[in-house]
């Protein structure tokens, strides 16, 4: 599998109306192909994937920066297992597990496509701050906020999470951030550095906006450890160690 940049470098060069040389120097744009749905006027969804790719291939051998996304050859399923497990280190999300007959359909109709994710991250972060959700969460504090240790005495947060969490645990969650509640500002209640939350993320990317410099992509709760102390949770050392 070829290696991918990771995706706050794309990030860079969002919204910009204009870009400096450096900038282009550092962060060059590049477009990666996968699929070819129009050739001129002829319509070329209803072909099978292995004839799109065939003259998606032909027309990407013109075009400048530009390259084909890989095919990913495997004989049986415990060696595409094994190809998936690579995937973090080649910097890439996961897999597409395509039918090599299968048409360009709209929609997410099962049985043509399937994306694979790789396998998430996980940090034992400490709840910090909680909002009401929206909805028929709207009357429970749900929307959660955490953070890790920068310092024994001091925690910094590093990302928000709304979801991964049963009815059932909402209701518990939202009893305790009540009892446990610190201050308010406004509909934000800050609470007491109690509860520990193992949260499953994607990847970690710096951030101008968090105190910690750090924010999770993709956040969420994996389970909630009410049997874990809050001073055990994880630091800002072990969070930074996988940017």
């Amino acid at each position: 599998m070829v290696w991918s940049p990771p995706f706050n470098d794309l990030q860079q060069r969002l919204n910009r109306k204009t870009v400096t040389a450096k900038m282009q120097a550092q962060y060059p744009a590049h477009v990666r192909l996968y699929d070819l749905l129009f050739d001129g006027h002829e319509d070329m969804r209803p072909l099978a994937l292995m004839e799109r790719r065939a003259r998606l291939a032909l027309w990407a051998q013109s075009l400048p920066n530009a390259d084909l996304s890989e095919d990913v050859p495997f004989t049986d399923f415990p060696e595409l297992e094994e190809r998936w497990k690579e995937a973090r280190a080649n910097g890439i999300e996961g897999l597409m597990l395509k039918r090599k007959d299968g048409p360009y359909l709209q929609g997410r109709l099962k049985g043509y496509w399937y994306k694979w994710k790789r396998a998430a991250l996980t940090l034992d972060c400490v709840l910090m701050y909680a909002q009401r959700g929206s909805g028929k969460r709207s009357s429970y504090y749900s929307d959660l906020t955490f953070g890790v240790w920068s310092d024994p005495a001091t925690l910094v947060p590093v990302g928000k999470a709304y979801s991964g969490f049963t009815d059932e645990e909402l209701l518990r969650l939202d009893k305790w951030i009540r009892n446990n509640t610190a201050e308010r500002f406004g509909p934000v209640r800050s609470v007491t550095p109690g509860l520990v939350l193992e949260i499953a993320f994607d990847a970690v990317q710096p951030s101008t906006r968090h105190k910690s410099g750090v924010a999770m992509r993709f956040p969420r709760v994996h389970r909630i450890r009410w049997d874990k102390p809050a001073a055990e949770a994880d630091t800002l050392t072990a969070i930074n160690a996988l940017v």
